[in-house]
């Protein structure tokens, strides 16, 4: 009688042991979908407006810099802009450097 007792609690507890594994993969399952949908999806969005916006640029657009250089566009090169500051200077400087939340507030 007790090693049938014995018996009974192993494989109850053998049981719950397995699902114990299940629940901890759908949490971990669970978590990384949270992740994706509410960090790295979104921030993907937004890197690839940013860099729908800085491609779409052109001569004579008033930006601002991730600097915070307040500028117009004079030359369009590849991956540079040369802009005209305020004082008349001119700058190269990256596309990427463009910020477009600050675009066009001159």
């Amino acid at each position: 009688m007790y090693q049938l007792l014995i018996l009974l609690q192993a494989s109850n507890s053998g049981g719950q042991a397995q699902s114990g594994n299940y629940m901890s993969i759908l949490f971990l399952v669970l978590l990384i979908l949270v992740f994706y949908f509410f960090l790295i999806r979104p921030a993907s969005k937004r890197q690839k407006k940013q860099r729908e916006y800085q491609n779409n640029l052109d001569k004579g657009a008033k930006i601002v810099t991730i600097g915070g250089i307040h500028g117009k566009i004079l030359e369009k090169d590849g991956t540079t802009f040369v802009i005209e500051t305020e004082g008349g200077s001119k700058l190269r400087i990256e596309k990427s450097a463009v910020n477009a939340e600050f675009a066009n507030k001159q």
